[in-house]
């Protein structure tokens, strides 16, 4: 189904006839197809998305440049197929969902069909993102398994990857990995993606470069993996107010590259969740981290974590 959305934000409190006024205004435009499939079972679905984003800045300093417009246009497909037994407490089943999003590879329709082709390697970032360049993919799997009467084991696993068409031009400043945290969403400019990683600071899983005299600012990295085991217990069923406690451990690390999928961030904990029909699925969780993170020595080694809904983050 189509969707039309439009945000535009001040960060001044100036009124628009001022030149001195900061703004960000973002347009969005979706199509959106979904279907069931048949084949080979009747568990899988593939949706398809097209979807056009205008940025428009203004001495805005939360992105790669601050005044400019940039634009995303990209197509995504996703195929998936879920076999769990109910939604709220699934004792039984799995979901796995892969997903590749495109955009059109700008750079080289540039420098074979352009009279005047573009060097990339010089321009600004205002005009080397004018129209963003980049290839996505990402693979999780969730399993449910029932291991005695009520007590549930969830395992899940995920990966994502973006990519770029032309070096000189590098990463796209859209669609990063943020990990850590509870996974709760905040404003965002870029199309960001924020996992959780419980026991961790909010977006601070990121690497860092002893070779430099600071560590690295966050500003998302290309590639994520993910894993996590959880055991659960009801306390109460009834639908109209689900509860259950869990115990967790879980891991995960994001890469600029060298990707070492071994080479993650470990925590653990415990928590709880209650399902209200007025409020979704709402979450409490103590996460204790296991390991260092060198970008951020003052962390706390536990933290409380309060999150919305059934996934922390998308991945």
């Amino acid at each position: 189904m189509p969707k039309f959305i439009t945000d535009s934000t001040d960060i001044n409190g100036d009124r628009v006839e001022n030149p001195n006024r900061v703004f960000l205004k973002i347009y969005s435009f979706s199509l959106a197809l979904g279907t069931r499939l048949k084949r080979p079972d009747d568990f899988f679905t593939l949706s398809h998305e097209l979807t056009y984003q205008n940025y428009n800045l203004k001495d805005w300093s939360q992105f790669i440049f601050s005044t400019g417009r940039s634009n995303n246009l990209f197509y995504k497909a996703t195929l998936s197929r879920n076999s769990i037994d109910q939604p709220i407490y699934p004792r039984k089943g799995a979901q796995i969902k892969t997903s590749l999003q495109v955009t059109l590879p700008y750079s080289y329709l540039n420098s074979q069909f352009s009279s005047s082709p573009k060097d990339y390697g010089t321009l600004a970032d205002a005009d080397k993102y004018k129209w963003a360049e980049y290839y996505k993919v990402k693979v999780s799997a969730d399993w449910y398994t029932e291991l005695a009467n009520k007590l549930v084991l969830k395992t899940k696993v995920g990966f994502g990857f973006l990519g770029d068409y032309n070096n000189r031009i590098g990463t796209a400043p859209f669609e990063r990995f943020y990990l850590g945290g509870s996974g709760l969403t905040n404003f965002q400019v870029d199309a960001r993606e924020i996992i959780a990683l419980r026991g961790y600071d909010d977006q601070s899983v990121f690497p860092y470069n002893p070779q430099s005299a600071a560590p690295l600012s966050n500003t998302g990295q290309p590639i994520i993996g993910k894993y996590t085991m959880e055991l659960r217990y009801p306390l109460s069923l009834n639908p109209q107010a689900t509860i259950f406690a869990l115990g967790f451990l879980e891991a995960g690390n994001t890469w600029y590259d060298n990707f070492n999928p071994f080479f993650v961030k470990r925590s653990g904990g415990f928590g709880i969740r209650a399902f209200l029909p007025m409020f979704g699925l709402l979450g409490l969780d103590w996460g204790h981290r296991f390991d260092g993170v060198e970008t951020n020595g003052a962390m706390q080694r536990s933290q409380i974590h309060f999150t919305i809904g059934a996934n922390l983050g998308e991945l």
